[in-house]
């Protein structure tokens, strides 16, 4: 027994250490070790709230560029960086084998984030001639559409080149404008539109002011120059975008690029640096965002074609584009350039020509069209008004329309698929395709609206007519918008109305729940990208911006192409809703491959044998096993450094147990020469809620006991009066508090039995952190490991995680609010008074069950409610 009790007694009677450290050196220890620990939690709480930003994306489906993809891997790999080192200082680089994985995910999620395409022909300019789809790649959809109609379809297309994707990368890489556009980028808040528009501007100017390559620039006037040969004398051109995934199936770009029209040789280079710039223009970036495209993936190509001095233009659908069973053709006319078409500032006629032979107009709707746009030699292209004998006259006759419409079909077989077309007719009456891209349809609505909903809707007219854009029920608040500034205060799911239906607006059908013009053209820019967002969209409502004001509740049927007044509940089933366009996008896509390396978390188990920075396959296992090692080398603290009773002081209080006190910081409120501190001295957070856990409830004192023999003897040494707080003798222990403001370190040992809480409480709540080991007792094996089960479940109860080996207890809760984290404390502080010796009855059911019941009324009446009063 002599050997047991010596045994026990080395093992929970630390003895204090010879050469025990001052309270200064063991104060700056302390400082040192909780800075490198607060810097630790702020890093890992950085890091954790970018991966929630990163799920959020992920899961929200909100609009976000590469920049926000850029930005957080940059965010959360610094976090994790500054992590690694606190965690090094803290302890002595135990865990620096953190830094290997750490960096094998970097380099993964780099290359992920890097890739890009290149232009891996080094052609600088390419004759349209030479051109066909299999250099898309190179030249854009736009000019490689182009020269696969001309070459291979054998149609009529103007003469011209494309500067190349090549020349677009050699000129951006020259000037290094990549590099400090992705800058502006990461550093700019998307969601906010004013500081969009700033940033657009800014790159915009960056690249217009940039010099051109020499060897480009003398490149551009060669082809150019050659170009003049071919045409036989001096020309205009038209500049056009021609940017990689333009014209698309998926993705159209329509009028979100710039386009420059009657342009002269002296002005080539700077045009050409203005469609370039477009790619940053404010339409553009908000249409790549909204529909998850990679900035790396746009080159920009530009397509340099002679000018054709239309009479007449405009766009052709080769079937409806809101009926798909529909083959007719539909065919868009104006008088002059088809750009009065496309840009949807003027009304435009309409022939729809029936396939079936022998082919005819079946339907036309001749619209008064006020101007007309011409090339004009000194100013480009102007506006210019028609007579008033021409307005209403038709931009082209029967014969033209289905001359029009045989080549559509004729396109279409070649491609296999419906297709919008631009086209324009010259002086001459010569027939040009100027543009050739995918269309996109709907199936056609069918609606039986019940007969009450169409009484509803009849009393609450406000506006019809107008053109079926997009068909749809939307409702929602009038947002009239008059100009660019305007766009700024646009509220989601707002009903966007305008005169025209200018390409700008596309920028805000992210967040307009429907779409009311008074002009506008079916085959128009924005008609093209709102059938692209399936925000449904009327055209042509005679003076919809004076019938309606801002705020105004409406509801708008495009299908049936009426506005009503207020709220009307007209069944969704019907319509084909609006899409999350980001999901499955290249954007989407790149973000969640980078978050296969961020956000699984695969170490679980602190205690498993793969707890290991070997095992770290994520930065999130990183952080969970940096946070993990953190708090055990934190928390050890007390461990590691003897308690310098020189430098401590005795608590004063009416409870006869020897309370021994070193403030670390901040734990009193004023230091003070005497050698007792009183509790209205202390300031520490985690030891008064400790303490108030200790003197809730007064201790009865050890519980009977029966026994024989071995257990008699361990009966006699725990009973022993010797053993009662305030008695001394070899068996009575001192207590000891390490404290600041927020951290506590407690030691006790009473008797056989040694328990230690360390903790740390604030209102930084992701930092709150409660750690609580509990181990010994008096009675034998069987009866100690009973007796921290029977503390497991109590704790279990209250949140805290446990952990259980043999009659050893780790219990540990974090992350919680001040309010919380100090009630958890309170219940410590009664446990460890009032669960010592309870080892001895735990082979008695009876007694257990006493216990039990004891215990948890005490907590839940008196120490809980305690807490609750304080509050």
């Amino acid at each position: 027994m002599k050997k047991l009790i010596g045994f026990l007694k080395d093992i929970f009677q630390k003895k204090p250490h010879a050469d025990s450290i001052d309270a200064e050196t063991l104060r700056a220890a302390f400082k040192e070790r909780y800075h490198h620990f607060k810097m630790l939690l702020n890093a890992n709480n950085s890091a954790l709230e970018t991966m929630a930003e990163i799920e959020q994306a992920l899961q929200n489906r909100r609009p976000f560029g590469m920049s926000f993809i850029k930005s957080n891997c940059i965010a959360v790999t610094v976090s994790l960086l500054r992590l690694l080192k606190n965690l090094e200082q803290l302890s002595q680089g135990k865990y620096n084998l953190l830094y290997t994985p750490f960096d094998e995910i970097c380099s993964n999620i780099r290359l992920l984030i890097e890739q890009k395409k290149e232009a891996k022909d080094d052609r600088l300019t390419i004759p349209i001639t030479a051109i066909d789809r299999t250099l898309a790649d190179l030249v854009g959809s736009k000019m490689a559409n182009l020269g696969e109609i001309l070459n291979l379809v054998k149609l009529k297309v103007p003469a011209g080149f494309s500067i190349t994707a090549r020349a677009y990368e050699y000129f951006m890489s020259y000037n290094d404008l990549q590099t400090e556009i992705d800058r502006r980028f990461i550093s700019t808040d998307i969601t906010d539109m004013e500081a969009l528009y700033a940033l657009s501007r800014d790159i915009q100017t960056l690249i217009t002011t940039a010099p051109l390559p020499e060897d480009l620039e003398n490149e551009i006037y060669k082809a150019y120059s050659d170009l003049e040969k071919e045409i036989g004398g001096s020309l205009f051109v038209a500049l056009r975008s021609s940017a990689m995934g333009e014209d698309s199936a998926a993705n159209s770009f329509a009028g979100q690029y710039r386009s420059e029209l009657n342009v002269r040789r002296k002005e080539l280079i700077t045009t050409y640096k203005e469609i370039v710039a477009s790619k940053y223009g404010f339409t553009a970036i908000t249409y790549r965002l909204n529909k998850g495209i990679r900035d790396e993936d746009i080159f920009m190509s530009v397509g340099c074609i002679a000018m054709v001095d239309a009479r007449c233009g405009g766009v052709m659908y080769t079937r409806n584009p809101l009926d798909a069973g529909d083959g007719s053709v539909f065919i868009n006319s104006a008088w002059g350039l088809p750009k009065a078409v496309v840009d949807g500032s003027v009304d435009c006629d309409l022939f729809v020509v029936g396939r079936n032979a022998p082919m005819q107009v079946s339907y036309t709707d001749i619209k008064e069209k006020k101007a007309q746009f011409l090339c004009y030699a000194e100013d480009g292209v102007c506006q210019f008004e028609i007579t008033e004998e021409d307005r209403n006259l038709p931009s082209i006759n029967d014969d033209e329309a289905i001359a029009l419409a045989k080549l559509a079909i004729c396109i279409e077989q070649y491609y296999g698929a419906p297709q919008d077309v631009e086209w324009a007719i010259d002086r001459n009456g010569i027939l040009f395709i100027l543009q050739c891209r995918p269309l996109q349809q709907t199936e056609a609505l069918k609606m039986n609206y019940p007969e009450e909903l169409i009484q509803k809707t009849r009393e609450n007219v406000l506006a019809s007519g107008g053109t079926n854009i997009f068909p749809g029920v939307a409702g929602g608040e009038v947002f009239i918008v008059n100009s660019q500034d305007d766009m700024v205060n646009f509220p989601k799911n707002g009903i966007l109305v305008a005169r025209q239906a200018l390409p700008v607006w596309a920028s805000l059908l992210n967040k307009a729940s429907a779409v009311l013009t008074e002009h506008g053209t079916f085959a128009g820019h924005l008609a093209n990208v709102a059938r692209e967002f399936k925000v449904p969209t009327l055209f042509g409502l005679k003076d919809i911006t004076d019938i309606l004001k801002n705020g105004d509740l409406i509801t708008v049927d495009s299908s049936r192409l009426n506005v009503y007044k207020g709220k009307i509940d007209i069944p969704a089933y019907a319509f084909e809703t609006k899409q999350d366009i980001i999901e499955g996008s290249p954007v989407y896509n790149t973000l969640l491959e980078v978050s296969k390396f961020i956000i699984p978390l695969n170490l679980l188990d602190p205690y498993a044998s793969d707890f290991k920075p070997e095992n770290c396959k994520t930065l999130h296992d990183i952080t969970r096993f940096a946070h993990e090692k953190s708090v055990h080398e934190m928390f050890n603290f007390g461990k590691e450094h003897n308690f310098s009773e020189r430098a401590s002081k005795q608590l004063f209080y009416k409870v006869p147990m020897q309370w021994w006190i070193l403030n670390l910081d901040d734990g009193l409120k004023e230091e003070t020469p005497e050698k007792h501190i009183r509790l209205e001295n202390i300031s520490s957070i985690p030891m008064m809620a400790l303490w108030d856990g200790i003197i809730a409830v007064p201790w009865e004192g050890p519980p009977p006991i029966d026994g024989k023999g071995l257990a008699a003897v361990m009966f006699q040494s725990t009973a022993n009066r010797s053993l009662e707080p305030g008695m001394r003798s070899s068996y009575t222990e001192r207590n000891y508090f390490m404290i600041s403001k927020n951290f506590c370190s407690f030691t006790s040992r009473l008797g056989y039995h040694f328990s230690i809480v360390e903790a740390l409480v604030s209102n930084r709540t992701a930092e709150n952190y409660i750690s609580f080991r509990f181990k010994g007792g008096a009675a034998d094996s069987q009866r100690r490991i009973r007796r921290i089960r029977f503390i497991a479940d109590i704790l279990t109860e209250y949140s805290f995680r446990v952990e259980l080996r043999e009659d050893n207890l780790v219990a540990r809760v974090e992350g919680y609010e001040l309010e919380y984290m100090v009630s958890r404390l309170n219940i410590l502080g009664y446990l460890i008074m009032h669960t010592r010796q309870l080892d001895m009855i735990m082979s008695n059911e009876a007694a257990i069950s006493y216990y039990r019941s004891k215990i948890d009324k005490d907590i839940k009446t008196v120490v809980l409610a305690k807490t609750s009063s304080a509050q």
